[in-house]
């Protein structure tokens, strides 16, 4: 104990003496606390505290004696357990063909399995209910079935599936991609077939990746609110939209509330079990040359079906998306199919502001989002300070906690003096940045774990301060995670609902609600054409930051060649 306080009080005294540094994290640990451990604590408090100021459990009970809102926390679960299963699966199927096979177009499905990161993501219940709807295209169009079961528990699924399975399959690919083909080779020469090299090897290397991507989509599933809130429909109630509904509609913050610590607890334990527990548990292969498999890991029909498989789960989300290009370009969907502009007139007619409102909150957020993260990143990485664990576990809470909940915390922080922020631009970009700051965070991490701090120890030595290292030496190394969490914090704030629909307000509001507002409304083809407004606002922002990283590399080359 002796050693350790010691050992705290030599890291003060080294703090003390960079007041930079030490003002530095001071200023972020407060900027956490008030944005990120506060909205949560008043979530709690207003739960479990009533309008005299005593504490009371009536909220819970209350709620919980409610058959209705018991069924939407085990609908939730449910959800939740299916989408990280299927969504897992599906990912791990596309990520073992394109890693494990010989088949052709594997950059057309990296692709498609990738392409629904940049489309907001309740998108896809748009879609599905104008492909299985009472008027869906396949069901009433084609099979003339108008009774098909869209709304509910498998019309939600569908939609979380093509959702989430992308994160499934990143991490996946990364996993089965760095797995050595040379130790199925070492089976196989021992006398396995293929079966047996696949579940005794490849799927024993895959668990922890496995576990860590289920527990991740469970997360992400649970705090979903767009895709509940189009397709759960009454007879399935889910509890991010229970709890929104509880809020708005039932003018009951307390029960609200309540509903949102039920949901909160869920996706912290699973937080907590992904991050410190299957996160740290890796199988990590150190082989030699050579690097690729002598034998085929499948046999050609397995390798075919393999190949339908990846092929039908590519049309199928190819034709999610299509089906939102096609949907904006007619008069009404399911009535009369006709080619029109009009729904584009109507977009920049009554959602011009929106428009505008969305680009001025993206634009701001996200550079902020961005290096905040990075900052972050270098001080748990490089940096040895009292409550560094605090700070690494509070700033990426953010990313375990549902949007329903931080927006109702948001609305009861920030309501009253002296954080008096409801209603203003301030609250929705505050909520945008601390909301996905943990990308750049996680970005940050992994690529300062790969530089050698003798680079930065050098530029001490030579008398640089800490300002100056990050700065100049540091930032321009991990430029590639920057604007990795530039283009993820973007397309977060362009796309997000769950917290920003408790947040928007007369003077400031975002295409994505005006979305949900025109689907409730059954305006499917007008909200198609503001989703293809924000679709071509999303992928015009990538295009121009990838053409500017272009020319920064090609200018940096130059220059490098001409001193060379």
């Amino acid at each position: 104990m002796a050693f350790r306080s010691e050992e705290t009080r030599n890291r003060l005294l080294n703090l003390l003496k960079d007041p930079v540094l030490l003002l530095t994290i001071i200023i972020i640990f407060a900027a956490l606390a008030i944005f990120i451990v506060y909205p949560i604590f008043k979530v709690f408090s207003a739960s479990l505290i009533d309008k005299n100021g005593q504490f009371d459990l009536s909220a819970y009970t209350k709620a919980f004696s409610n058959r209705y809102m018991r069924q939407g926390f085990f609908n939730s679960l449910l959800v939740a357990g299916l989408t990280a299963f299927f969504g897992m699966l599906i990912g791990y199927i596309f990520a073992y063909t394109i890693n494990r096979t010989d088949i052709p177009l594997k950059g057309f499905f990296r692709t498609v399995a990738v392409l629904p990161i940049v489309f907001p993501p309740f998108i896809g219940a748009l879609s599905i209910i104008m492909l299985f709807g009472f008027n869906g295209f396949i069901t009433a169009g084609i099979f003339g079935i108008r009774n098909f079961p869209v709304y509910g528990l498998w019309g939600l699924m569908m939609a979380q599936v093509v959702c989430f399975f992308p994160v499934a399959f990143i991490t996946l690919d990364g996993v089965i991609g760095t797995i050595s083909p040379t130790l199925e080779d070492a089976a196989f020469n021992l006398g396995a077939n293929r079966w047996q090299a696949f579940r005794k090897v490849i799927l024993p290397m895959s668990i922890p990746g496995i576990a860590s991507t289920m527990l991740v989509l469970f997360i992400e599933s649970l705090a979903d609110f767009g895709n509940p809130l189009i397709l759960a429909g009454s007879k399935f109630p889910v509890l991010s939209v229970q709890a929104y509904l509880q809020i708005t509609g039932m003018y009951d913050t307390r029960g609200g509330a309540a509903l949102a610590v039920w949901l909160l607890f869920p996706s912290i334990v699973a937080f907590i079990i992904q991050k410190y527990w299957v996160g740290k548990k890796k199988y990590v292969t150190v082989t030699g040359k050579p690097t690729t498999s002598v034998l085929k890991s499948v046999n050609r029909p397995v390798k075919w079906l393999l190949f339908s498989l990846c092929m039908l789960m590519a049309a199928f989300t190819l034709a999610i998306y299509a089906t939102i290009f096609w949907g904006a370009f007619v008069k009404a969907w399911g009535m009369n199919n006709t080619l029109t502009l009009e729904n584009f007139r109507y977009v920049f007619d009554v959602g011009l502001e929106a428009i505008k409102d969305t680009l001025i909150i993206a634009f701001t957020s996200t550079p902020i989002s961005a290096l905040l993260g990075m900052v972050i990143a270098f001080l748990l990485v490089r940096k040895i300070f009292p409550g560094r664990r605090l700070m690494e576990f509070t700033s990426l809470l953010s990313f375990a906690v549902p949007g329903t909940v931080i927006g109702i915390g948001y609305i009861l922080a920030f309501n009253t003096k002296p954080f008096l922020l409801t209603g203003t631009l301030a609250i929705l970009v505050l909520n945008f940045v601390f909301r996905y700051v943990p990308v750049g965070i996680q970005s940050g991490v992994a690529l300062l774990n790969q530089v050698d701090p003798a680079i930065e120890e050098a530029a001490y030595t030579l008398g640089a301060d800490n300002r100056q290292v990050f700065t100049r030496v540091t930032l321009p190394l991990i430029v590639p995670a920057f604007f990795s969490a530039l283009v993820f914090a973007f397309v977060r704030a362009m796309t997000a609902i769950s917290a920003a629909i408790f947040l928007v307000s007369a003077r400031w509001n975002l295409i994505t609600v005006q979305i949900l507002s025109q689907s409730d409304s059954g305006r499917l083809s007008e909200a198609c054409a503001f989703s293809v407004i924000l679709i071509a606002m999303i992928m015009a922002f990538i295009l121009v930051l990838k053409i500017f990283l272009k020319n920064k590399v090609s200018l940096s080359g130059s220059e490098s060649m001409g001193q060379g």
